[in-house]
C-alpha cells in the first residue's frame, strides 16, 4: 500500500531552522519528482520546493528561495525539507508529494496537478 509519511514538525524560531521527513512506503522515491508543498490558514496549497527524478537538480519559488532546500535519502527512502532563517509567514501545513507520471527534461514542476500522491501533513508553527 502506497504511504507518504511526514514527521518533524513543530514549533520554530524565527530565524531559526526545522527539518521535516517524508518517508515512503510502496513506491521507490528515488524514481520519482518529489515536491514539498505547504497550506497556510485560509490560503491556498502551494509550491515551495522540489527536485527532478534524473540528477536530482532543484527548484523552489521565491517565497523560500535560498532558505529551503529539498533532498532525498535513497537508501531509506526518505525526501527532506530543511528550512533555515524561518519568519512567521513560513507557518503552515508542510506535505511532500510525489509526481509519478512526470519524466520530463524539464525543471521539476511546482505546481499541484503534476503531483499523483500525497503525505498527510505536518504542521510547522513559526513564533517566538
Amino acid at each position: 500500500q502506497l504511504q507518504l509519511v511526514e514527521s518533524g514538525g513543530g514549533l520554530g524560531q524565527p530565524g531559526g531552522s526545522l527539518r521535516i521527513s517524508c518517508s515512503a512506503s510502496g513506491l521507490t522515491l528515488g524514481k520519482y519528482a518529489l515536491g514539498w508543498f505547504r497550506q497556510a490558514p485560509g490560503k491556498e496549497r502551494e509550491g515551495g520546493v522540489c527536485t527532478r527524478n534524473r540528477g536530482g537538480a532543484t527548484a523552489s519559488l521565491g517565497p523560500v528561495k535560498g532558505r529551503f532546500t529539498i533532498a532525498r535519502n535513497i537508501n531509506t527512502n526518505t525526501v527532506y525539507l530543511q528550512m533555515n532563517r524561518l519568519k512567521p509567514v513560513d507557518t503552515a501545513v508542510y506535505y511532500c508529494a510525489v509526481a509519478a507520471m512526470w519524466f520530463s527534461d524539464d525543471v521539476c514542476p511546482l505546481t499541484r496537478s503534476k503531483y499523483e500522491y500525497w503525505g498527510q501533513g505536518t504542521q510547522v508553527t513559526v513564533s517566538s
